[in-house]
């Protein structure tokens, strides 16, 4: 699999998970847990490398996916600004 960017883990709340698992269905199912809980960034496909058992899945997630929009509002009033959206 790809290296790890550092956008990734940028800030806290931000993670890259990797699930091992026997097959597809496993691993999506895993995959569908996770995104009951909080946001993520999902994989379309699983991945087999040669000679390792099972196949591989990595998703992004963030567990503060609000975080953005309210960091978006506060530099807007720092900066003398009105907000714009739903405060």
């Amino acid at each position: 699999m790809r290296s790890i960017s550092e956008a990734h883990v940028a800030r806290p709340g931000l993670a890259v998970v990797e699930v091992a698992a026997l097959d597809d269905a496993t691993a999506f199912a895993v995959q569908e847990l996770l995104a009951a809980r909080c946001a993520i960034a999902a994989a379309e496909r699983t991945v087999h490398e040669p000679g390792e058992p099972g196949v591989r899945l990595r998703l992004f997630l963030d567990l503060h996916p609000d975080d953005d929009q309210d960091d978006a509002v506060s530099e807007g009033n720092r900066a003398g600004t009105a907000p714009t959206g739903p405060v």
